[in-house]
This record gives C-alpha cells, sequence and structure tokens, in this order.
C-alpha cells in the first residue's frame, strides 16, 4: 500500500476483514486487490504465498490467478504473470511445485471471460493448467459461459467453476453438464440434492471444498438454511462418506486468515478421523490437473 502513496492504520484495515457475507467478501477483495498495480506487486505476493506454502509443507499446489480482475484495471497479465514466474522460481528449487489457474469473474460476463482465455493462451506456459470462473454465481446464466468453455477446451486447457457455493444444486449440475466442467469450487449445495450427490460421485468429479471460507462467507449458513453455522455442521463429511471426491483448499488464505494445516484442523472438528484425512489429501494428488504428480 505505502508503495502506492496509501498510507493506512491497523485501525483501518482490520474492519475490511471483518466481513460476515459474501458481498462483503467481494468489496474486501476488490479493495485489496486494487493495490496491485504492477508486475512486482505480484512478484511480491507470489513470493509471500510460496513462501507461506512451503511453511506449512505444501509440495504441489494449483494457484487461481485473477486475471479477469486484471484485465479489469486495463492490466498486462502476460508481464504480471511473468513476474510471478520469475518470483516463485526459487522456491521451485527448495521443492515447491506451482501450477496456475486463469480465473474469470462471472459478473463481468462471458465477453471478458473470453479474454482471460485468450491471455492464458498469449503467456504460452505449461505452468498453466486450467480455466475458471470465480465470483458471484447468481449473477449471469451459466449457460452464456459455454463458448468461453469450449475455447478453453480447445486450447488444452482444464475446466473448473466456483458453483454451489452461495447458489443451490442447479448451478453445480449447469456447470457439469453445460460448461462440461471437471472440478467444482466449493459445491457445498450438493448436500441439499441427493441425485446430484450420486451424480458427482459416479462421474468422481471432485468439490474443492474450503470451510473456513464457507464460514466466513456466510455461505454455510446458506446451504443449510440456518441464521448461524459452526464448522461442526460442514457437508463435507458426508459428501465424503458418500464417495464424492473432495480437496481441502484454502480459497483466499490471507483475507480469510486461514492456512492448509487449519483447514485440515477445521476439518477434524467435523468429526473426520486420521485415516479419513489421509485419504483426503491423497485426493489432493490424484485429482491435481498435473499429469504425474504423486504424493510426497
Amino acid at each position: 500500500m505505502a508503495r502506492h502513496g496509501v498510507e493506512a492504520t491497523e485501525r483501518e484495515v482490520l474492519p475490511r476483514y471483518a466481513f460476515r457475507d459474501f458481498l462483503g467478501f467481494l468489496e474486501t477483495f476488490k479493495w485489496l486487490t486494487s493495490f496491485l498495480r504492477e508486475p512486482r506487486d505480484y512478484a511480491l505476493v507470489a513470493a509471500d504465498l510460496a513462501d507461506q506454502l512451503l511453511a506449512h509443507h505444501v509440495v504441489y499446489a494449483e494457484v487461481t490467478l485473477s486475471v479477469g480482475v486484471m484485465l479489469l484495471r486495463k492490466q498486462q497479465p502476460e508481464a504480471n504473470f511473468a513476474a510471478l514466474l520469475r518470483a516463485t522460481e526459487p522456491f521451485e528449487r527448495r521443492g515447491l511445485h506451482l501450477r496456475w489457474i486463469f480465473d474469470a469473474v462471472r459478473q463481468f460476463g462471458a465477453e471478458a471471460a473470453m479474454a482471460v482465455v485468450e491471455s492464458a493462451r498469449n503467456c504460452r506456459s505449461n505452468a498453466i493448467l486450467a480455466f475458471g470462473i470465480g465470483g458471484d454465481e447468481l449473477s449471469v446464466p451459466t449457460g452464456e459461459f459455454r463458448p468461453v468453455y469450449d475455447r478453453a477446451a480447445a486450447l488444452g486447457l482444464h475446466r473448473l467453476i466456483h458453483a454451489g457455493e452461495i447458489g443451490g444444486p442447479e448451478k453445480i449440475r449447469e456447470a457439469i453438464e453445460i460448461l462440461g466442467v471437471e472440478r467444482i469450487g466449493h459445491g457445498i449445495a450438493a448436500i441439499n440434492d441427493p441425485a446430484l450427490m450420486d451424480l458427482l460421485a459416479e462421474r468422481k468429479i471432485p468439490l474443492e471444498i474450503c470451510p473456513q471460507s464457507n464460514l466466513r462467507t456466510g455461505a454455510l449458513a446458506r446451504q443449510l438454511s440456518r441464521a448461524s453455522a459452526q464448522v461442526e455442521n460442514h457437508p463435507l463429511p458426508a459428501l465424503f462418506r458418500h464417495g464424492i471426491p473432495v480437496v481441502l483448499s484454502t480459497d483466499d488464505p490471507a483475507l480469510f486468515q486461514t492456512n492448509l494445516t487449519a483447514e485440515y484442523a477445521a476439518a477434524t472438528q467435523m468429526g473426520l478421523q486420521e485415516n479419513d484425512l489421509e485419504q483426503i489429501c491423497e485426493m489432493g494428488f490424484q485429482y491435481a490437473f498435473q499429469p504425474g504428480v504423486k504424493n510426497q
């Protein structure tokens, strides 16, 4: 912040992180990312992320990069991405393997999402594995993104999307049947549709579950139809025991004040045992998009 001439006290910043619903999260995300303005900013946060991942014994991560936000702010994704790669190269030598997912913002629309796919093509890097869409899943009909996902597939990119976070089970089903996605971000709404749970289990479509995010955005309370919800009531164990592949993720670790160790600790509060957590950890490698990834 200071680099860009903005001085902020702890008293001013901390309330930004005290959001209690999804719209509050989006506003904080928008404010925070407004300070990422040039390649060296992205290099700084990438190096910090890599350092944090190593501290929590992560050896492989598929990291979501909000290219849609870069384009909205008239930045050059290719330059930002090149800076990211340079900044994280030393961590690769220390045993951390990073791969990247170029992410669009749903409420920006299909044309903006297509520009993200083309940015992935322009970067010409084998480190870019997939295309995804986050943001407000209630904002734009799923079908409008079909040409975008067809283009991503044609370029050899894997496909994923955030669905069933604040939206209902129908958003997950649409993502599978219309867009052909291979993984679902969040997907906790599946707990409200037994037939959808059967489909996910049968097709082995993994859910990227982020417990702390689900709590802080109010997504968990929304799916459980309760004014408040506790992590102990998270549907992760029920989804896992139904045979649906699940992987634990951190979503935005800085915004949600979490890390992968904390997410596994949260899973124990849900009643999952050590052997369950071992299986979930193994699924993180099994359902990675990078060919040949093994649990190290």
